[in-house]
């Protein structure tokens, strides 16, 4: 079994979809300006009513990773991270209208 076949498994793709969103995520905590406790960071996303672009902005990468993942024929894990996007996008849709 060679190294594509050992990760082309719907749970990589699931890590995967979860992992860069949340690296990102992390990222973009860190180079907001003034180092700011994370709670006061929310607060601010939340005051400034852009918590759904931070979320889309680190869900994005999700679409290189479905990508790659389609480019060497690993479509089961393809099919993790689309699953995962999809239910990233349910996230975002749920912010929008309901907080």
């Amino acid at each position: 079994m060679n190294t594509r076949e050992r990760l082309d498994r719907t749970i990589t793709g699931i890590a995967g979809g979860l992992l860069l969103p949340l690296i990102i995520g992390l990222i973009v905590y860190l180079s907001a300006g003034g180092n700011p406790p994370f709670y006061a960071w929310i607060d601010r996303i939340k005051q400034a009513n852009i918590a759904t672009h931070i979320v889309s902005l680190c869900v994005f990468p999700n679409l290189f990773i479905f990508l790659i993942f389609n480019y060497f024929d690993m479509l089961k894990a393809s099919r993790g991270v689309l699953a995962v996007t999809i239910a990233w996008a349910v996230l975002v849709f749920l912010i929008k209208f309901f907080l």
